[in-house]
């Protein structure tokens, strides 16, 4: 017999019988991650979150489990549905809380049903989706989601729970050599604009650096937030994330690894990315200088650069942004499943997403018509 038991806190999960079930070294899913946001206090009930992690039990040993959240509003998850809560509201329904399956502020697709990886792991899967289902019906939730799915995990989910699809932009590695290797893949175009970008910050005067998280300093990491906290509030932005999250990262070892560009001896503009399992992702951005080309030496080509150097199979730099296809980062989808409780509902949002789900195909379609490589 399996139990389901729903935790208010990562820490009352075993670390290692959690980072066992992970099936890979994502480290979204780590129990590091996830706690070093829940002690940094970035997951508070004030900003619409809180920890309901589940956990499926047999004879108390963990065997599956999943991070879990009731949310107060769809902010921090990157995959949108405000049209459906103004929607429900409207029709005089309460639409949060809402029970989310993801990793907080990360629009990273990776594992989001723990269940190890051998004979047992799809029933354990399902047992988990069922669950998420049964629990927002106890609580009587509007609805369960599960975002940013690996596609294996995607076709756990049935019919009754709906399917979503978007696009990012990734970069991978064909074994260049090294950066230059990389652009003469390019196009003419696409590597002097590259190029040239490039010369711009070369000429700039600023000196950039690459450093691991672990070697920053308690000043430096304080400065590191403080350029991110700054960007974000002149975007209209919240930033979620706290200093104190950022020194905690600085612990988890090489997990991750920064771009800083110094005037003098002052960090003035850098770049956040986090590591595993042979993947880098870029996280975020921060700046109190105006140079040409920066954000995208910091964020993009330095991040190429390491991902050749140290072998690495994917770089990730985040959610959205077309101009990436330029910078040889091509279209790849993203999945997640949505479970709305009343069937009414249910089939009015299925509508929706069928109109919806051509659209993002045509727009792949039409991405993958423009390549930035040579055709060779």
């Amino acid at each position: 017999m399996l139990t389901a038991r729903f935790h208010d806190a990562i820490a009352e999960l075993p670390a290692a019988a959690w980072d066992a079930l992970r099936g890979d070294d994502n480290p979204f899913v780590s129990h590091a991650f996830l706690h070093a946001l829940e002690r940094g206090g970035c997951i508070r009930g004030a900003w619409g979150w809180q920890a309901h992690h589940l956990g499926l039990y047999q004879d108390d040993r963990l065997i599956a489990a999943a991070p879990l959240y009731l949310k107060g509003n769809s902010h921090g998850e990157f995959v949108f549905d405000f049209s459906w809560a103004s929607a429900w509201e409207r029709a005089g329904g309460a639409y949060y809380p809402k029970l989310l399956n993801a990793v907080p502020y990360s629009p990273v697709p990776g594992p989001r049903l723990l269940a190890g990886n051998d004979a047992q792991t799809e029933v354990l899967r399902r047992a988990l989706v069922q669950a998420m289902r049964e629990e927002a019906e106890r609580l009587q939730l509007s609805s369960v989601h599960a975002n940013f799915l690996e596609p294996a995990e995607a076709e756990t989910f049935d019919d009754d729970w709906l399917a979503r699809s978007d696009v990012q932009f990734h970069w991978h590695n064909a074994g260049h050599a090294d950066f230059a290797a990389f652009l003469a893949t390019l196009n003419h175009k696409k590597r002097k604009n590259i190029l040239r970008e490039r010369r711009q910050v070369a000429a700039s005067g600023l000196a950039i650096e690459w450093r691991s998280g672990a070697s920053l300093s308690l000043s430096e990491w304080r400065r590191v937030h403080a350029l991110y906290e700054a960007t974000f509030d002149a975007k209209g932005n919240h930033a979620a994330l706290t200093a104190a999250f950022f020194s905690h990262l600085g612990e988890l070892g090489d997990m991750a690894q920064l771009a800083l560009a110094r005037h003098g001896d002052t960090i003035v503009a850098m770049a956040l990315f986090v590591q595993g399992d042979g993947v880098l992702y870029g996280r975020y951005w921060g700046a109190a200088a105006e140079v040409p080309g920066l954000h995208f030496e910091l964020c993009y080509y330095r991040g190429i650069e390491y991902a050749i150097a140290h072998g690495l199979r994917r770089f990730e730099p985040g959610a959205q942004g077309e101009h990436k296809l330029a910078r040889g980062f091509l279209p790849a989808r993203t999945h997640s499943r949505h479970y709305i409780v009343h069937p009414g509902f249910r089939a009015a949002v299925a509508e929706a997403l069928a109109h919806e789900a051509q659209a993002v195909d045509d727009y792949a379609d039409d991405l993958a018509a423009h390549s930035p490589y040579a055709r060779r």
